[in-house]
């Protein structure tokens, strides 16, 4: 039985950009499907009192430091070289979120998860300006005004802050979070424990 590989994901965190880049060769070699739950980080955040890293560990003498130091060690492992630090961070991901529930309901998450990763952090665009979103999503073979238009769509809302909600009932705090079945594993740094549920 192929396992599914659930991700808490939302453009906002940087580390999910990097969760995702990696994740390739470790579905490839557990023959595991990905199964991308759009969320809120924003949402989560405030529903579980958490606090982005920056803001939690902002007085932790070389906490935020070292946060960096890891972060090149990824980039460098990963080869993740085209990985550029979003210069209007963070970026409110509101559309962007809205927009992926469009993408799945209408068969095209994947492409649009590339896109819009690609967007906030490679090419480093403001994602939360609807003229930047439209140009962007346009470029990538989408129709971005369209998708402007669809995710006013109530159902669309709603659904986002559901995924939100059942993120934060299933124990989820922050993101990248995933589940294989019941087991939840937090942080890019778990990518081998994950590899390792899903191989079981």
């Amino acid at each position: 039985m192929t396992k599914t590989l659930d991700f808490i994901f939302d453009f906002g965190s940087p580390n999910a950009y990097f969760a995702y880049k990696a994740l390739p060769p470790i579905l490839e070699r557990t023959g595991a499907s990905l199964n991308i739950i759009p969320c809120l980080l924003g949402g989560i955040f405030k529903e579980t009192n958490n606090q982005p890293p920056f803001t939690a560990y902002g007085g932790v003498k070389g906490k935020l430091a070292y946060e960096q130091l890891e972060i090149q060690r990824f980039i460098k492992r990963h080869e993740l070289t085209k990985f550029k630090f979003n210069p209007h961070f963070p970026v409110n991901t509101i559309m962007l979120m809205r927009g992926a529930l469009v993408a799945e309901r209408d068969g095209y998450l994947e492409g649009y998860v590339e896109a819009g990763l690609k967007a906030v952090w490679e090419d480093g665009l403001k994602m939360d300006n609807p003229q930047v979103y439209a140009e962007a999503m346009t470029a990538a073979g989408f129709d971005g005004t369209k998708m402007l238009e669809q995710m006013q769509d109530p159902d669309i809302k709603a659904k986002l802050f559901a995924n939100t909600s059942a993120a934060v009932e299933r124990g989820a705090f922050g993101i990248p979070t995933f589940y294989v079945g019941e087991e939840m594993f937090f942080g890019k740094e778990r990518l081998a424990q994950v590899e390792e549920e899903l191989s079981r």
